[in-house]
């Protein structure tokens, strides 16, 4: 089943998102290269594709996994979380319905 994992940036947390962010990415190219991954991808904080200094308010993934303790747990182990880029996160089940 497909997993939305939500993380919330804290504040002033765009150094730390951008010293983690390799080791993010690894980590979600490794779920793309299983086949696992629908989505990826981070939240600018302004309206904007690149939001510069202003960064992120934070970033969605939706994956797949074998069950809502497994996508927890994968969450709990990402860099962003790690390194206290989030304040906040979630993880709900995600019915893929289109395109």
């Amino acid at each position: 089943m497909y997993y939305a994992m939500i993380g919330e940036d804290a504040p002033d947390s765009l150094e730390a998102r951008m010293a983690s962010r390799p080791e993010h990415l690894a980590r979600l190219n490794a779920l793309k290269d299983q086949g696992r991954l629908l989505i990826a991808g981070p939240c600018p904080a302004i309206d904007s594709p690149d939001p510069g200094p202003a960064g992120f308010s934070g970033s969605l993934v939706v994956a797949e996994f074998a069950s809502l303790a497994e996508a927890e747990a994968w969450l709990a182990d990402d860099p962003y979380v790690t390194a206290g880029v989030f304040a906040r996160t979630i993880v709900k089940p995600f019915k893929k319905v289109l395109p």
